[in-house]
């Protein structure tokens, strides 16, 4: 009877114990992204996530030995699900900066980019220091470095944030606004699609760097992610991603002499 009883305490301890999963320590790696940032972060035609983002993601995770969960969500809601537990990583070109650093950590850098400008077609702007004239009006994505640095380089300006980047775009194709501030790649893009209407100022103003976010504390994984970005790197993994997602982009600012983000 006493081995029966202890049996059953046994297995009734077993059934109420968390499984690791959801801790969040084993299992499925839980990656914290927003799914509307191609060709990094975004789905395809029948709704996958795809992009340089997401196979970065997987390529990690199979690394780490744990199959991967990606976890769609808007840019402003990363890092406090981060700092929630609710993913273990967030992989959504999340610039690393010092601000962001109060809060979470994050890995070595997996690319390099900066800030650049998107202006109407027949605007007399040329360079990030034309919007310091009065009245100027700058449209911004919210919750990026576009805005933060929208507000210390140009705080006479009038800035509007929006949660979309096609609507910054259609302010200054429209005329409402005066500039666009976001990342170079994203600029080339966008005035490809707009021009007719826009022009793009992609030598960058500002230098950034993206990186994978880790909750603070959480030391041995961002070892091992670390290691793991520096593998990919030797490997040519970037190189690859480059070549299948962004080659246009990469032939373009190379024959510019900007550098290729991802290298």
């Amino acid at each position: 009877m006493r081995r029966l009883f202890t049996l059953a305490l046994a297995l009734l301890l077993t059934a109420c114990q968390k499984p690791a999963a959801d801790a969040g320590t084993g299992g499925a790696l839980r990656v914290g992204m927003e799914l509307t940032y191609p060709p990094f972060e975004m789905q395809d035609a029948s709704g996958k996530p795809d992009g340089v983002g997401v196979k970065l993601a997987e390529a990690l995770a199979k690394d780490l030995g744990r199959p991967v969960r990606i976890v769609p969500m808007e840019f402003s809601g990363l890092i406090p699900a981060l700092k929630s537990g609710s993913v273990d990583v967030v992989i959504s070109s999340m610039t690393a900066t010092d601000e962001r650093r109060q809060s979470i950590d994050f890995s070595e850098p997996y690319a390099f980019t900066g800030l650049a400008l998107l202006v109407g077609k027949n605007s007399d702007i040329q360079s990030i220091d034309d919007l310091k004239k009065p009245g100027r009006k700058l449209a911004v994505k919210a919750s990026t470095t576009g805005e933060s640095r929208a507000a210390i380089l140009l705080p006479d300006a009038k800035r509007t944030a929006y949660t979309e980047e096609t609507a910054c775009v259609q302010e200054v194709a429209q005329g409402r606004a005066d500039a666009f501030i976001y990342d170079q790649l994203s600029i080339f893009r966008y005035q490809k699609n707009n021009a007719a209407t826009t022009r793009a100022l992609l030598k960058p103003f500002v230098e950034e760097s993206w990186a994978v976010g880790i909750a603070k504390g959480n030391d041995t994984l961002k070892e091992q992610v670390n290691a793991f970005i520096e593998k990919f790197r030797k490997d040519g993994g970037f190189a690859k991603l480059g070549d299948q997602y962004l080659s246009e982009e990469k032939q373009f600012l190379e024959s510019q002499g900007i550098p290729f983000i991802l290298r």
